[in-house]
């Protein structure tokens, strides 16, 4: 069973509860790393500033973070199908245990694959 390194452990551990519930869950059947939890808006400036995001108000700004970002394992970019394999196989996970979530691959304006965040609350 494939399980997080320690860095996606801890990148995890900045994110909403419901995110952590349901990456807990993906892990054990579909390998996987979170790249990002929590982000500084110093960092988000960067990502902004270098076209690798769309706005300065993203949910992972919040404390815990509404929004994390994963990906399959290995990280294979280019990769779209499997990127679409794996958000169906999260979507399914999220469905099952009730939480809501938006995945950014399905962005109208931006393809964001590796981007999850929580709906509502």
């Amino acid at each position: 069973m494939p399980e997080f390194s320690k860095k996606s452990k801890e990148n995890l551990n900045t994110c909403e509860e419901d995110l952590k519930r349901l990456f807990c869950e993906v892990i054990k059947y579909h390998d996987c790393t979170i790249l990002e939890g929590h982000r500084s808006m110093e960092r988000q400036k960067e990502l902004f500033r270098d076209g690798k995001s769309k706005t300065l108000g993203s949910n992972h700004l919040s404390l815990p973070s509404k929004a994390v970002d994963v990906m399959p394992y290995p990280i294979q970019w280019d990769d779209i199908e499997g990127q679409h394999m794996f958000a169906t196989a999260v979507f399914s996970k999220a469905m099952e245990m009730g939480i809501r979530v938006r995945w950014g691959g399905s962005f109208k304006s931006f393809y964001d694959a590796p981007h999850w965040e929580i709906i509502g609350e």
